[in-house]
């Protein structure tokens, strides 16, 4: 497909999305089409951040990289983010030694967790929201890096799809649909890392109960698992 009309295609799908789900299949063509593997979209780091899974709003990346991530306190030594303090243009990186244009100095934990999941190449592009927030779109593979045009199509690909992305956020901010108090409860338990067994056992309910509060917060809040409705309930301050 020409460049020109696959970047109109894409951005047009992105732009129509009226649901995070809808946007979030739309983003899994770009994936394809660009022969990636995962998207991330995720609030800038504050001086007080140490972790990753809060800062995250939408996500492909297997949860237990998240996990991984931030149990080995790898927010703070990411050497791409610093980078992106002093500029606004996105950043691009190879895991591959043979690549000798790769100028991070990446942690041997952080490359070793990258390697092992398959994110071996990559991007940070950065966006801001017309509220006056910070936000990161990072697009994950294992393709071999991009060449310039690419670069140029995915980055003006990805500004559609924040803009449409950003739409919905504040919408959500303004207008969060409401949990149940029992609702409240299990996503507490779960923001703290209790599976659906312990949960049930702390407040005297099937596994089976709990999952059902879950599946219902996740659709009320328009989530696609757990993780990321952690992240949403503390970022609409539903949870601490």
């Amino acid at each position: 497909m020409i460049i020109a009309e696959r970047q109109s295609l894409l951005s047009g799908e992105l732009s129509s999305a009226e649901t995070r789900a809808q946007f979030m299949h739309v983003m899994g063509k770009v994936l394809r089409e660009f022969d990636l593997d995962h998207v991330t979209i995720f609030a800038a780091p504050g001086p007080n951040d140490t972790l990753l899974a809060p800062l995250v709003l939408e996500s492909t990346i297997p949860v237990q990289f998240v996990r991984e991530f931030d149990r080995n306190q790898l927010l703070r030594a990411c050497p791409v983010l610093p980078r992106l303090q002093d500029t606004i243009l996105p950043q691009f990186w190879d895991l591959d030694p043979d690549n000798t244009a790769s100028d991070f100095d990446w942690p041997p934990k952080m490359h070793a967790l990258m390697r092992r999941f398959g994110l071996l190449m990559g991007a940070l592009i950065p966006m801001n929201s017309v509220d006056g927030h910070r936000f990161f779109m990072r697009f994950d593979g294992k393709r071999a890096p991009f060449c310039q045009a690419e670069s140029n199509e995915l980055g003006m690909i990805a500004l559609h799809a924040f803009d449409n992305f950003d739409r919905m956020r504040r919408t959500e901010l303004a207008n969060p649909n409401v949990l149940s108090a029992r609702e409240l409860e299990v996503l507490r338990w779960t923001a703290q890392g209790k599976t659906s067994i312990e949960i049930g056992q702390i407040l005297s309910l099937s596994d089976h109960t709990v999952n059902a509060y879950m599946t219902n917060a996740i659709k009320k809040l328009d989530c696609v698992n757990r993780t990321q409705l952690v992240a949403k309930a503390i970022r609409l301050k539903l949870i601490n």
